[in-house]
């Protein structure tokens, strides 16, 4: 068993090494999603974001309600990978980014010149794999049924056993939460993940940009090779919907925890912790009545769900109309956005699998990463049954 010796040097090196003139080019390219001019008073917030589901929630504060803030001029800007983030982020040139949690803990280590203030969702990834491996699955055709159970796990066994290669299962970065579910799920079925090639074990876990994983897949699949990724959604749901892949799992069930369990969370720099504490706090608070809209357009569907998805389009044409709609399907609840206030057990059960894992170096201090004065009460601040207005 090679848990404890799995490596991912290569990709922190990558993240340290951007040359400062990759990140000037990078402040300028067309990233960026324009914001209001700053009214008098207001504070710049600028905040990082990758085009997930993870980051709706952010989408909808973005459109609906950057013009009614009191004391932030809320900025987003989009990245097209998350060691660009990363770098971005540590260069101190912005005030918030929205990070997968393992990523977001070895920063903290790197740098600790930010902390922790929120979740942006909970759950919400999901292993997707091609048609050859579901020859030997032969999955339910009802999602609700598709559970982590052996069935996957053996595939991906017999595929190792008979071609002498590990699958390939593309991951966002090797520092996501997705490895750390995905290397959990194997644990638990006796199957070997390596972060490293060239490695005695059934899978190989490599880096693969969330919006290259359905063309990953397909390639994988024209050339008859076994393959799977673990993504955060709605991209399981674009290659289910696309009909060139098929949702094995949901993430949910491979690590249940209460309201679910943590995944992409918020991050803020010192200097904007002590200088624009309540523009912050402003844009937190909006954080959360979008989650609350998002979650009540999802049961309500209708004209309530075309809108989150025209907002979600907007900016991220990618995620097709019916994946979007799909990923919210209320009878799944395959990620949620309730309960966004600083969870330190829930951090610390990602963190204790990727330290065990190996995918982490080291732990870090949860009560020093985390700020919890910018949470409300049950971390849910917008009722549905209010009018309105800011707390």
């Amino acid at each position: 068993m090679i848990w404890n010796n799995l490596q991912i040097n290569h990709s922190r090196q990558l993240a340290k090494t951007l040359p400062a003139i990759l990140l000037t080019l990078l402040i300028g390219t067309g990233f960026s999603v324009q914001a209001a001019e700053s009214g008098s008073g207001k504070q710049p917030i600028k905040a990082l974001y990758i085009p997930l589901a993870d980051h709706y929630a952010a989408l909808v504060v973005y459109e609906r309600y950057r013009d009614q803030m009191i004391h932030a001029d809320f900025q987003l800007e989009q990245m097209k990978n998350w060691d660009l983030l990363r770098a971005y982020f540590q260069s101190g040139e912005v005030d918030m980014a929205y990070v997968t949690s393992p990523l977001a803990m070895d920063m903290y280590r790197e740098r600790p010149h930010f902390r922790w203030i929120g979740l942006m969702h909970r759950d919400g990834n999901a292993l997707a794999i091609n048609e050859l491996l579901n020859k030997r699955v032969q999955l339910s055709s009802r999602r609700v049924d598709r559970k982590p159970d052996a069935v996957v796990a053996d595939a991906l066994k017999k595929s190792y056993q008979q071609t002498g290669r590990p699958t390939e299962i593309g991951m966002p970065h090797l520092l996501a939460t997705h490895t750390v579910v995905l290397y959990h799920y194997l644990k638990e079925q006796g199957v070997r993940l390596s972060l490293v090639p060239n490695t005695a074990a059934e899978v190989l876990a490599i880096a693969v940009a969330s919006s290259k994983s359905p063309a990953f897949l397909n390639s994988k699949s024209n050339r008859a090779q076994a393959a799977a990724f673990e993504q955060s959604l709605p991209w399981a749901d674009v290659v289910e919907t696309g009909a060139f892949g098929h949702v094995a799992w949901y993430s949910k069930d491979v690590l249940p925890w209460p309201y679910g369990h943590v995944e992409s969370i918020t991050l803020a720099t010192d200097q904007a912790i002590t200088g624009k504490f309540e523009a912050l706090k402003e844009v937190m608070g909006y954080i959360h009545r979008a989650g609350q809209e998002i979650e009540q357009a999802r049961i309500e569907g209708g004209e309530a769900l075309e809108a989150i998805v025209v907002i979600v389009r907007k900016h991220i044409p990618a995620h097709s109309r019916e994946a979007i709609i799909a990923s919210l399907n209320p009878q799944l609840r395959v990620i949620n956005y309730q309960h966004l206030n600083v969870d330190k057990p829930g951090l610390k059960q990602i963190m204790d699998l990727a330290v065990e894992g190996g995918i982490l170096q080291q732990s870090v201090d949860i009560d020093a990463f985390a700020d919890t004065r910018f949470g409300s009460p049950g971390g849910e601040p917008w009722l549905a049954n209010t009018g309105g207005g800011y707390d």
